[in-house]
């Protein structure tokens, strides 16, 4: 009984996937803008504000995810500090506070849309003050 009822569900399993007939998708690129601030030699420091850029100059017409969000890397790994978060990825800048985090020359920005960017690395450091 188990075998037979597992055939069946097999069967109208691929019956009901072998039917269905793919819907094509529309052509869609993935926007990979350059980061351009924060730029190697930047150092910022905690609780300071600064603009991360990137270029926006020539986005493709059909974007597969205009919604951003810029994280922090530090050495080989993404950080789970937010810095901005559901913004237009065409807005060309945001501002961002820089949070409290450990010392080092080894940070990066990652721009986060249709594709993850890396900025080059950067220094942050405690207060400035």
């Amino acid at each position: 009984m188990k075998f037979s009822l597992f055939t069946l569900f097999m069967t109208a399993a691929a019956a009901t996937l072998g039917g269905a007939a793919a819907t094509p998708l529309a052509p869609r690129d993935v926007y990979v803008p350059p980061v351009l601030y924060p730029h190697a030699g930047t150092v910022w420091f905690v609780g300071q504000r600064h603009n991360v850029t990137w270029d926006n100059s020539n986005p493709p017409k059909q974007i597969t995810n205009k919604i951003g969000r810029i994280m922090l890397r530090k050495g080989d790994l993404t950080t789970p500090v937010i810095l901005a978060d559901n913004f237009s990825i065409l807005l060309g800048h945001i501002e961002v506070t820089v949070p409290w985090v450990e010392q080092g020359s080894d940070y990066q920005v990652v721009l986060f849309g249709d594709s993850g960017n890396f900025s080059p690395l950067f220094t942050i450091s405690g207060s400035g003050q």
